[in-house]
């Protein structure tokens, strides 16, 4: 049975925005597996993302510390509907990527990162699917915030779209 995903990152609450966005709140309630690939910064919005949440698959980023790396870890891997994933905050620079993260995740299909608030889709040459959804709340030199959602049916990753969050 497919299962809808949400991917988020980088949401920097309550430093950056006072909450996620209506758009995205809604995408979450809806979805079926919902990812945030770190720098949360409050575990106020951990908490909330666990409860309107049916599944929630994160990990921390760099700026998280005290309780959010004691509840998350650095990396996490799950399999929804046949795809294996892998999720963590930094991936370093972008020149040379794909490379390192086939390295570094030769059992995953597909890698939802942060850090850079960037959007990202490319694949590696082993196959592997790197994913950024950027950021929903902290958009710096992107046009607007963003986050992702796709459908995990029959091992694969099927209707990824990046998602524009309305100033």
């Amino acid at each position: 049975m497919p299962a809808s995903l949400v991917l988020i990152a980088d949401t920097h609450v309550p430093r950056r925005a006072r909450d996620l966005p209506p758009l995205l709140w809604e995408a979450v309630e809806a979805a079926d597996v919902v990812v945030h690939a770190g720098d949360w910064v409050d575990a106020g919005l951990l908490d909330e993302l666990e409860r309107r949440s049916r599944r929630l698959v994160a990990v921390y980023g760099n700026n998280d510390t005290g309780v959010l790396r004691e509840r998350l870890p650095e990396v996490a891997r799950v399999e929804v509907e046949g795809v294996r994933l892998g999720v963590v905050h930094e991936t370093g620079e972008a020149n040379g990527r794909e490379v390192r993260c086939a390295a570094r995740f030769p059992d995953e299909d597909v890698l939802v990162f942060g850090h850079s608030h960037i959007p990202w889709d490319t694949t590696a040459a082993t196959g592997l699917r790197l994913l950024n959804p950027g950021s929903p709340t902290d958009r710096r030199r992107q046009p607007h915030g963003t986050f992702l959602t796709a459908v995990a049916a029959g091992g694969a990753l099927h209707d990824v779209t990046l998602h524009a969050v309305p100033r």
